[in-house]
């Protein structure tokens, strides 16, 4: 997802949308163990979206304390 689309959406649903990216990641590492995974890009593509998700949720708490 992009930047501009995560910018809109509440705290709330970052918030959820963080935790359905962890289990993915979680899921993503079982099946490269597994073997089942052939695109192993999805993790390194699933921890750079939780850091985007991490980094908006910090800035908008940012942005409150000082309003």
């Amino acid at each position: 997802m992009k930047l501009k689309e995560l910018r809109q959406r509440p705290i709330v649903e970052l918030e959820q949308l963080l935790k359905e990216n962890r289990e993915k990641l979680r899921q993503s590492r079982f099946d490269l163990t597994a073997g089942k995974l052939k695109n192993v890009k999805i993790i390194a593509n699933t921890r750079k979206e939780i850091a985007r998700i991490l980094t908006l949720i910090k800035e908008t708490a940012l942005k409150n304390e000082i309003k």
